[in-house]
């Protein structure tokens, strides 16, 4: 039996356990974890986006659909419902000056989101986006599992929502740490608060990097920032469209 049938037999072999998307899924990550420590943690090597093209690339290259990678993988997907509980302890260690700065945190978070939103939807509809998609595009800055509600009880299509966080996370972990340092905000709070509001957990995941403070308040930002969205979006988006 040639090489290339036996590498075709193992693969069809190992494709039908679970077992093999969740492995492929941790060690793409791993990878990516591993090329991000090489490159010093630049914000370009953002870890998450390095992984989703090594899965891209092998799947691609394996012939494996994305509902079959999924059915092995899912295990990774519900451990997303744990980790986001988990950043509450972060936040629990700065519970004191989140309470001197409620204020401050309520207008940010609302003006952010508003602005996410808005920015989104007016550039879709520059570009002559349809109604679905202008739907799609308006809770990209939310937590996946949320936004994939909004967009649905909006009109938009879930799945090409998803996409959309997708590529608002991996863009604002990648490039928001560095807009940032050239506006020349350093006060980890309101970098975290930032951050959180625009690149929800994959931005999140960058700022715990940084330090305890900014991702306490990133994780802070991306969970406040679903919850008024998830309220007041289908309400404003009722008066407007």
């Amino acid at each position: 039996m040639s090489a290339p049938a036996s590498l075709t037999e193992l693969w069809v072999y190992l494709a039908a356990s679970p077992l093999t998307a969740l492995t492929m899924t941790l060690i793409a990550y791993q990878c990516g974890m591993w090329i991000s420590a090489r490159a010093g943690f630049s914000p370009l090597a953002n870890p998450v986006l390095l992984a989703v093209l090594l899965l891209v690339g092998l799947l691609l290259v394996t012939g494996t659909d994305y509902r079959t990678y999924f059915e092995g993988a899912q295990f990774v997907h519900f451990l997303l419902g744990p980790a986001t509980v988990a950043l509450a302890l972060p936040l629990y260690r700065q519970i004191e000056r989140v309470r001197r700065s409620a204020l401050a945190i309520t207008v940010s978070l609302l003006t952010g989101g508003a602005v996410a939103a808005a920015t989104a939807v007016a550039i879709g509809a520059f570009f002559g986006a349809g109604p679905d998609i202008l739907a799609s595009l308006a809770p990209k800055s939310v937590t996946a599992a949320v936004a994939m509600g909004i967009a649905d009880k909006l009109g938009g299509l879930p799945s090409l929502t998803a996409v959309l966080v997708m590529i608002t996370g991996v863009i604002g972990a990648t490039l928001g740490p560095l807009l940032l340092t050239l506006l020349g905000v350093r006060d980890p709070a309101s970098r975290g608060l930032a951050i959180g509001t625009a690149a929800h957990g994959i931005g999140t995941a960058r700022a715990l990097q940084m330090s305890d403070l900014e991702g306490a308040f990133a994780g802070l930002a991306m969970g406040l920032n679903a919850l008024a969205t998830a309220l007041l979006l289908p309400l404003v988006w009722g008066w407007i469209f």
